[in-house]
């Protein structure tokens, strides 16, 4: 949690928030992931500050719970002084203890984002899903978090001015804009009419720039002029392509070529001839890709 102190911004973390969504869709399939289309509702985690502490906290945290279908988790939810935003005691269940950062005692609005990320790690952890380190981990959590449509808290409570800064979560808060714009381009989805912190808004507008860059990389028919001419020209020379190519050529055992690239939905590497125009159907979002290879 960045209180007070710098707060880191781009996207460093790009490639594990992409592993992370790729993992989410192996493990779960693109069918579980339709079920979340509804975002978690501003109403459903309001925090007023005439609300009891503990009973709102309870009161919001069983609406996540309820958001991420855990109908037998409890989580129990009390408050401490500590570094970090909240912990979750992740045991057998199905009750979770949860503590939450003694600045929410006078920051009820932000409480719904902390649990978001708590109820998150209990889901990833009931589905057995894990990264190797404890920072792709975190990673993991916030991308899921976010991808099945409670994150946008976690970019709502970022705030920053020149004297003072809030963030929660471990993705900067392009990357927290980055998933969000994916989710939205996935369901139709316009999170930004949420927000209540101005700098959320910058940073949506700066994820969904990248997003929509993951729609517009060759072979995909929607590339741009540029990259469409860089693309011919890398095939021209395949096997070999510039490094910072999003695809790759190989040849086939009977010697023709082919073109691999990420999905733009789920980033699963997708293999397909190098013939012109071709229709390609991810493997794992069964989404289905229009390409000029």
């Amino acid at each position: 949690m960045a209180n007070g102190g710098p707060v880191e911004h781009g996207f460093p973390h790009l490639e594990t928030v992409r592993a992370a969504v790729n993992a989410l869709y192996r493990r779960v399939s693109r069918d579980t992931v339709e079920t979340f289309s509804a975002s978690v509702a501003p109403a459903d985690v309001a925090f007023c500050d005439t609300d009891d502490l503990y009973l709102g906290a309870q009161r919001v945290a069983r609406e996540i719970v309820r958001h991420f279908r855990l109908p037998d988790a409890r989580l129990i939810v009390g408050f401490r002084e500590m570094s970090h935003a909240a912990n979750v005691e992740l045991a057998a269940g199905p009750e979770y203890f949860v503590e939450l950062n003694d600045r929410f005692r006078t920051h009820r609005r932000d409480i719904g984002a902390a649990l978001a990320h708590e109820v998150a790690h209990v889901y990833l952890h009931r589905l057995d899903l894990a990264f190797p380190t404890t920072a792709e981990n975190e990673i993991l959590t916030d991308t899921v978090t976010t991808y099945l449509g409670a994150g946008w808290l976690l970019l709502d409570a970022y705030r920053e001015d020149a004297v003072s800064s809030q963030k929660l979560g471990y993705l900067t808060p392009e990357e927290f804009g980055y998933v969000l714009a994916k989710r939205a381009l996935l369901f139709g989805e316009d999170p930004s009419v949420w927000f209540t912190s101005p700098q959320a808004y910058t940073a949506y507008a700066n994820g969904l720039a990248r997003a929509r860059r993951d729609e517009q990389q060759p072979p995909l028919t929607g590339a741009g002029w540029a990259g469409r001419r860089r693309y011919a020209h890398d095939r021209r020379h395949a096997p070999s392509a510039a490094p910072d190519a999003p695809y790759t050529f190989t040849p086939d055992p009977a010697g023709h070529l082919r073109v691999t690239f990420p999905c733009p939905t789920c980033h699963q590497r997708i293999r397909v001839p190098v013939r012109g125009r071709v229709r390609a159907r991810c493997g794992v979002c069964r989404r289905v890709l229009e390409c000029d290879t």
